[in-house]
């Protein structure tokens, strides 16, 4: 551990988008927090890969107490916490709105929305006394087009993320603290590995100009780009990472 070195706590760290996330703060020397929640093995292997600069943290992020104690947890490790890397979140499965019960509804807003605004108050509560931080949330290209078939759960929630990222950011900058999003497009990871079929990602990569999909790399590096002193006159503002798909 580097106690003077920047401190970033990461939700969903352990695969995909989450662990790339992880792996490039490590590497820019940041003490890392990370949540995660059914993932153990995966977060014990980047845990064992990473070192002492890294800590797991078992976490519903869901859950109230739950989130508190996760950053009392890295508070008390790392004595500060300077970026929040808001990434948790998932589709959990496609549903037709007239097919979905009110508590999946519930669930997945839950999981992709509330789950960010309890980790960005824990966040603030320490960031707004100490005058500095910087927020990055995770949207999703499904924020602005309201995503694929049985998705309306999750394109609405990360709709709404973009809407909480400029009311946040215009709230907290007074205060020193920076807030922006990202909203990937099409990831190789196992989102798509789960909910898209090989056809469907083809199809993408043809209406995507850059003609592949993304890695998690590259929206690890956008996140850092936005959590780094080179974006230090952005906020409110949202990184399309998606090889220029949203320009159809």
């Amino acid at each position: 551990m580097t106690t003077n070195a920047t401190t970033t706590f990461v939700t969903g760290g352990a695969s995909g988008i989450g662990a790339a996330i992880v792996r490039a703060c490590a590497a820019r020397g940041d003490n890392v927090a990370f949540t995660y929640w059914s993932s153990a093995d995966e977060a014990r292997s980047l845990c064992a890969e990473l070192g002492g600069s890294v800590l797991t943290l078992r976490s519903d992020v869901t859950d109230e107490a739950q989130v508190e104690q996760a950053f009392a947890q890295a508070l008390d490790r790392f004595g500060h916490i300077d970026v929040l890397m808001a990434n948790a979140g998932g589709l959990l499965k496609r549903v037709k709105c007239v097919d979905m019960s009110l508590e999946f509804w519930n669930q997945a807003i839950a999981l992709n929305l509330t789950s960010t605004f309890l980790c960005c108050r824990a966040a603030l509560r320490h960031m707004v006394p100490r005058h500095s931080g910087n927020i990055v949330l995770m949207s999703s290209l499904a924020g602005h087009d309201g995503g694929g078939p049985g998705a309306s759960h999750y394109g609405t929630a990360k709709g709404a993320l973009l809407a909480f990222t400029r009311a946040l950011a215009k709230e907290v900058g007074p205060d020193g603290v920076r807030v922006n999003a990202i909203a990937p497009g099409l990831i190789a990871t196992r989102f798509h590995d789960q909910f898209n079929t090989p056809e469907g990602r083809a199809a993408g990569v043809s209406r995507t100009p850059l003609r592949r999909e993304g890695q998690p790399e590259d929206v690890a590096n956008a996140a850092l780009h936005l959590s780094s002193d080179a974006s230090s006159f952005l906020t409110g503002e949202v990184l399309e990472v998606n090889g220029g798909m949203g320009l159809y």
